[in-house]
């Protein structure tokens, strides 16, 4: 045998392209590969899920400072700087998603089996989850970034990469597109026989009824300039369409019963009753490249428990948010948790301006992980639900024809309503209808997102699409500073009490009377006051997104890639 017969052996130690979409294994192995960006510290593990959504009139992340715009808490002020590490690793993680999603999207559909025999339909779904994937890292770039470089081949050795952005109404189009090709090939949930994060068709339609919904919002452009496409009504029907197919396949998702049993499922580590999470982001392996810190950065502080571990309870609700509730609301004390848990295991009421975000609690992990040093929980994050679903239906359906009238048998009033009695457990008479007006009704509705989806990652986003992100800031400041201002017995404000009362029994907390009226003249018996309205301050005020400017509705362009890309401009506002 000649030394030639040794060079010219193939290496087996790694694939090529041709090998791995040789094989509907391989091929699912790339696309699991797509997958995996959308997890871990840089995706919606940490960064994506905690740090950009905020500061917004819900919730604020981080409390004290900016950090001179190079960390968590630059973002979350609207301070950011170009050269913050936790923009640019966010930022190649979703453009690393979007070419193993691109590389996916170009080979499955020159195998063989994607034209026919016994696995054509396997192969046809793991190309529509891939078209998927990718609309869904594009989706999140626009949403912080606006105009987007965008590719949607794979890279190949020698191209130019000085890509130039591209318009996002563009984008946004040809997401739509690739959405409406993807639906046809994914399988509904209940054609597919295992239980994983897997997308399916609902959440293939949901995905596209959420980017149709941007579409036709209010966006900046890199001009820091906020516009809306003249064609933007024609996406309003897109939504309806969607959300209405969605609407009359109860049998695949579907409200659950009790609003607590969603977020009590994903700390069980358990899909929920019915499958009202419709796209959830996998999460395991205890690494920072693949689990998540959610219930370990956010959630109820935990201080070194015995039983429970520790937490960092960096994500708090403004006062505000608790009062935006009605005391009967059940979805109040399932978004919002007043308590720290101590070295003692118990439980420990918090002032009113350090409540924390509940719906990722380490408390209600099952099995609980004991360990302080654990900051990985396993815990998913949940992109669509399926009240979302119902919403987006309401608000489009009340866009193109007003609050009462129906489409396909459904009404906005009525979409609306499933999931406003959900939160008031049925009880219609606390509940209340919408107004019937097209005005009236949309202000409603704001409202009813900003109660169902605290902590989601949504209110912020939602915000910028109506345009109204800097009022709404203005606003909860100015209410704050009339609370604070007002504390006479016969303040406007007086219902909401200057101090609170709590006991603790079997570790839990429990106040001792109404929070939505004047606080008692002497102390309850065996009860523990905790300053309520009088912590709120003037330093807690100003440091809520203390660095908003318009124009910094959009994260700043990561310094690196400005440097290696030359057609490549920076947001308004920044450096």
């Amino acid at each position: 045998m000649s030394c030639k017969d040794f060079l010219e052996i193939e290496p087996n130690s790694f694939d090529t392209t041709e090998q791995v979409f040789s094989t509907v294994s391989g091929a699912t192995s790339a696309v699991m590969g797509a997958y995996d960006p959308l997890s871990g510290d840089a995706g919606y593990g940490n960064r994506l899920s905690s740090f950009f959504p905020f500061d917004s009139d819900e919730m604020q992340s981080s409390q004290g400072g900016n950090d001179a715009g190079t960390g968590r808490r630059g973002i979350a002020r609207y301070a950011s700087v170009a050269t913050n590490a936790d923009v640019q690793n966010p930022w190649n993680t979703l453009y690393q998603g979007i070419e193993r999603a691109n590389i996916c999207i170009k080979n499955i559909p020159q195998m063989p089996q994607f034209q026919s025999g016994a696995d054509m339909v396997a192969v046809k779904r793991l190309y529509g989850e891939a078209l998927t994937l990718r609309a869904q890292y594009y989706f999140e770039l626009i949403r912080n970034w606006g105009d987007v470089p965008a590719q949607f081949e794979p890279s190949v050795t020698g191209q130019d990469f000085n890509i130039p952005r591209e318009n996002r109404f563009k984008i946004y189009d040809r997401l739509l597109a690739d959405l409406d090709e993807a639906a046809k090939i994914v399988p509904w949930r209940t054609a597919i026989a295992s239980s994983d994060e897997r997308i399916t068709k609902g959440a293939v339609k949901a995905l596209r009824a959420r980017v149709a919904l941007y579409r036709a919002g209010y966006s900046m452009n890199p001009q820091g300039v906020v516009e809306r496409a003249p064609d933007y009504r024609q996406f309003y029907d897109t939504v309806r369409v969607e959300c209405q197919e969605l609407m009359i396949n109860r049998g695949q998702h579907n409200l659950n019963s009790s609003y607590e049993e969603t977020f009590r499922s994903i700390n069980e580590l358990r899909r929920d009753a019915n499958r009202e999470i419709m796209f959830e982001v996998g999460m395991g392996g205890a690494s920072a490249l693949s689990d998540s810190k959610l219930g370990y950065y956010n959630g109820p502080r935990i201080n070194a428990s015995p039983k429970y571990g520790a937490s960092s309870g960096a994500i708090t609700a403004l006062p505000t948010y608790f009062y935006a509730f009605d005391s009967l609301d059940a979805r109040r004390d399932v978004t919002l948790a007043p308590y720290t848990i101590e070295s003692n295991d118990a439980q420990k009421a918090t002032n009113l301006i350090t409540i924390y975000d509940g719906k990722f609690r380490r408390d209600w992990r099952s099995p609980l992980v004991s360990g302080a040093s654990v900051q990985s929980l396993g815990y998913n994050w949940p992109l669509i639900r399926f009240a979302d679903v119902l919403l987006m239906f309401a608000e489009a359906q009340n866009e193109l024809a007003g609050p009462t009238a129906t489409f396909k048998g459904f009404s906005a009033s009525q979409a609306l309503m499933e999931v406003r009695l959900r939160g008031f457990k049925g009880n219609a008479a606390a509940a209340k209808t919408p107004p019937t007006d097209k005005d009236g009704f949309f202000a409603f509705l704001q409202n009813e997102r900003f109660l169902e989806f605290g902590g989601e990652g949504v209110r912020k986003y939602d915000l910028i699409r109506w345009n109204l992100l800097g009022p709404k800031l203005d606003a909860v400041k100015a209410t704050l500073r009339a609370w604070m201002a007002d504390k006479t017995p016969a303040s406007p404000y007086a219902n909401i009490p200057l101090t609170a009362y709590y006991t603790v029994t079997n570790g839990q907390i429990r106040f001792v009377r109404s929070l939505y009226r004047p606080a008692p003249a002497t102390t309850p018996a065996g009860a523990t006051a905790v300053a309520w309205r009088s912590a709120i301050s003037e330093n807690r005020i100003a440091d809520i997104a203390s660095g908003y400017i318009p124009t910094h509705q959009l994260l700043p362009i990561p310094a690196t890639s400005l440097n290696t890309n030359n057609k490549l401009k920076q947001n308004a506002g920044y450096n």
